[in-house]
């Protein structure tokens, strides 16, 4: 049994999405692992590394049984899939119609590792919460370097400077990540959700929850939030206007899966904040959550600066390929029998929920939406 590990080619994906760690211990249970050459280049992982673990370098990873990727596949990529072949990735099924039809075109079973099932037993195969993390860590950072204040209380000589304010909007893994990292480096802390099952969290990591009344606990399936009714979100911004004017940096992270990012911050609450305050849109690859945000930019509008980094998590990408690559580890687990043959078992909660394409057919009802299939 081979694992094919490509290259990425997505502009500015550095992840790969397997370590030598990793590919170690697949070497160990009898698997062959093909890495592309210099697949590993732009996570400080060089090819020597792959080998050293026992890994073989190939030109052309796609001839293997199962192919993992992080990105994902290009149509030229896509076009490399044979029937037989298995894909693992980030498929971005709910948007991604084209590139899905043209893997389902291959007959190629392919898994997304968005759609893995947010289930206990499938938490290790969790690769939205792993980079999440990565994306609320890193973005607490931004927000500190792009503030030009000190973030913790000082005391000197010269008199007492106050700690900095830092408003985190929505408590999923990257907000919870984004509070903690702002309150180690000694701001003070607000979180906000709609859902009020989050605020034992917030409080939990020394932040205060602030609580607007929208009428009722707005959490959806898979822990994501519900979407608002034009008048929730009307009534939010407006609420959400006076706290964001009272704080140094608002960072948001508030996503629903497949639809536009909310708008959580108009421009009317931006020309609330101070000059020199900071938005650190996690948001800007569905649009952000800042309604002045430019996606992949950094501007400044009403002398706050208001930042939309894409793909946040592959900043640092040694980290998230090693956390992306013991997820990967975790669903192979599922897939591939004690005597190393490939073993889909469609009646598992977490394969038939991963599954995208399967015989030339998609067969995610999210997907299907997205492709066009009624």
């Amino acid at each position: 049994m081979q694992i094919g590990v490509p290259k990425e080619t997505a502009e500015g994906e550095h992840r790969v999405a397997l370590v030598p760690d990793v590919v170690g211990k697949l070497i160990d249970q009898g698997l062959e692992v093909l890495v592309q050459h210099g697949a590993g280049a732009a996570a400080l992982i060089p090819d020597s590394q792959f080998e050293q673990a026992g890994a073989k370098l190939a030109e052309d990873p796609w001839t293997a049984e199962i192919v993992v990727k992080v990105a994902a596949p290009s149509s030229q990529e896509s076009a490399k899939l044979r029937a037989e072949s298995v894909l693992i990735a980030f498929l971005a099924p709910l948007t991604n119609g084209e590139g899905i039809r043209a893997i389902a075109q291959t007959g190629a079973t392919s898994f997304a590792l968005e759609a893995v099932p947010r289930i206990s037993r499938a938490q290790s195969m969790d690769a939205l919460s792993s980079q999440a993390n990565i994306a609320g860590y890193r973005a607490a950072l931004i927000g500190a370097q792009e503030l030009g204040r000190f973030y913790p209380m000082l005391m000197t000589a010269a008199g007492t400077i106050r700690p900095a304010t830092v408003l985190v909007l929505g408590a999923g893994v990257a907000g919870l990540q984004a509070i903690a990292t702002a309150r180690r480096l000694g701001a003070v802390v607000q979180g906000f959700d709609v859902r009020a099952a989050v605020k034992e969290q917030v409080e939990s990591l020394g932040a205060t929850f602030l609580e607007f009344d929208l009428g009722g606990d707005l959490e959806g399936a898979g822990g994501y939030a519900k979407e608002l009714t034009p008048e929730q979100q009307q009534r939010q911004q407006e609420l959400m206007a006076e706290a964001i004017g009272k704080v140094d940096v608002v960072i948001t992270t508030a996503l629903v899966p497949g639809r536009r990012a909310p708008i959580l911050v108009t421009e009317a609450a931006v020309k609330k904040m101070k000059p020199g305050s900071v938005i650190v849109d996690l948001a800007g690859e569905q649009g952000g959550n800042c309604e002045l945000s430019e996606p992949g930019e950094s501007v400044v509008r009403h002398d706050v600066k208001i930042l939309a980094p894409l793909n946040v998590p592959s900043t640092m990408a040694e980290h998230a390929s090693q956390l992306y690559a013991r997820n990967i580890q975790a669903l192979l687990g599922l897939m591939i029998s004690e005597d190393r043959t490939l073993e889909l078992d469609f009646e598992d909660e977490v394969i038939a929920g991963a599954c995208i394409t399967r015989d030339g057919e998609v067969v995610h009802e999210g997907a299907k939406q997205a492709v066009g299939i009624n």
